[in-house]
């Protein structure tokens, strides 16, 4: 990577009170000057701040604040300038253009991160992690990107990767003495260390599923039959009437998505078209559609009609969605209208019908009744994913596909090692596992993965 100036606007586009524009390189400072005659910035103090008029030649753009971080003790290690102007659009946009006049240019999308991991100010999963900050949507995820920014997940791989990393050390030495036989790496210890291995990288895969909820937020369809009350749900769990309710079957012929925050954790709530046998083209393409959201859903709510008399359409469609890892919430609606004794007789209907596991709650989401259990409901599934053993969390699919190759070739060494495999090939399999274990961090890594991962940044950052 080159040493060339960059900069790019780091703070939201449109209209602010302020507007912060970064600059960062070998040549920061004499490219700042050539607009910022006020002071003399290489005489200036590192994390110090200047006051003056950022100039084009002679016309001034706006009065100006520059932070000066001079290398290393900067985020990118490097000589970097932070310009605060006036929040104007037009005013960030000549200010950039002057600079690269001045022999600056342009910062590709999450640059100044990855000259923080190239410098060695952070790794990998750090660089990862500031990005799922600035993502961030809800408590939770601060929480865990946080943790992750702090070196947690490296922290936990890297304990590990050093004690293996000892093992390989005497393998490889035993390959010098091949011609003597002898063994330096105690297979007993060393299969002890794998069986160690194995567990955390068991418990960190398993974190997953928790964190991937935190991250993008848990999928929920709400799914039932022309009239259950499906949009009337999503407007009383929102608060706001996002959705059209109707008496006419068949008004929602479209899937509806909505964030819905509870207790610091994202849901996805998806109202889908009523379920149903339809000539109508279009409500039929919504069923559809209605169908491939709950494939994709980890929790089902289906709403049913406590005042009708005959469920076994809606067993029928229920036993059609149903899946192994989906979560099945059953939820008898419009119990306004109905008497105790009814919305009893429903739930035994669906209790002596349906085998896989769900929770039952009786509803009224035009009078408010016990939406607040459903919700309650939705975030227990979430807080029960989440492992007290284990603090760090995993919520970023590389390292979740890392993780796995690891665990893989770990089994694979204690596997030679049973087998009493040479030692070339069981040092063989253990570099695998250094590896793979290594790409979560960045110790091993290539252009390809690092393009991918910081061709997400925004430009700024």
């Amino acid at each position: 990577m080159n040493n060339d100036t960059i900069c790019a606007l780091a703070t939201a586009n449109g209209i602010g009170a302020l507007g912060i524009i970064r600059v960062s390189g070998n040549d920061a400072l004499p490219t700042v000057q050539k607009s910022f005659p006020a002071k003399k910035l290489e005489k200036q103090k590192s994390h110090t701040i200047h006051y003056g008029y950022f100039m084009d030649g002679e016309e001034a753009i706006d009065e100006v604040m520059l932070s000066i971080f001079l290398a290393p003790k900067s985020f990118t290690t490097e000589n970097s300038i932070e310009i605060a102007f006036h929040g104007s659009p037009h005013i960030g946009k000549r200010i950039l253009e002057t600079l690269i006049k001045n022999g600056a240019r342009m910062a590709k999308a999450g640059e100044f991160t990855l000259r923080a991991f190239i410098n060695g100010r952070i790794d990998l999963s750090q660089a990862e992690a500031i990005a799922d900050v600035i993502a961030s949507e809800n408590e939770a995820s601060r929480k865990v990107a946080i943790n992750q920014l702090k070196g947690g997940i490296t922290n936990e791989i890297s304990l590990l990767r050093t004690d293996l990393l000892n093992f390989v050390s005497l393998i490889e030495l035993e390959l010098d003495f091949a011609e003597e036989d002898v063994e330096f790496a105690d297979r007993t210890a060393l299969n002890g260390l794998l069986d160690k291995i194995e567990l955390k990288l068991d418990s960190l895969i398993e974190s997953f599923q928790y964190g991937n909820a935190i991250k993008n937020g848990t999928a929920v369809a709400i799914i039932g039959k022309p009239n259950a009350g499906k949009s009337t749900l999503l407007n009383a769990l929102l608060k706001e009437e996002r959705a059209i309710v109707s008496n006419i079957a068949g008004t929602t012929r479209d899937t509806i998505e909505e964030v819905l925050h509870i207790k610091g954790h994202a849901f996805r709530l998806i109202d889908t078209a009523g379920l149903r046998d339809t000539v109508d083209e279009i409500e039929a393409i919504g069923v559809k559609k209605a169908k491939e959201k709950v494939e994709n859903a980890n929790i089902l709510v289906y709403l049913a009609d406590a005042a009708t008399e005959d469920f076994s359409e809606d067993i029928e469609m229920i036993q059609s969605l149903l899946r192994e890892d989906l979560k099945l919430i059953i939820c008898a609606t419009k119990i306004d209208e109905v008497t105790p004794t009814k919305y009893e007789t429903v739930e035994d209907t669906f209790r002596n019908s349906i085998t896989h596991e769900f929770d039952f709650i009786k509803i009224s989401a035009v009078e408010n009744q016990n939406i607040q259990d459903l919700k309650n409901e939705l975030s227990s599934y979430v807080e029960q994913l989440k492992s007290e053993e284990n603090n760090v969390v995993i919520t970023n699919q590389r390292h979740f596909e890392a993780l796995k190759k690891s665990l893989d070739a770990v089994d694979k060494v204690k596997e030679a090692i049973s087998l009493r495999i040479s030692t070339e090939l069981l040092a063989y399999e253990l570099r695998n596992a250094l590896e793979h274990l290594g790409e979560i961090s960045g110790e091993v890594t290539n252009d390809e993965v690092l393009g991918n991962i910081f061709s997400k940044f925004c430009i700024g950052k």
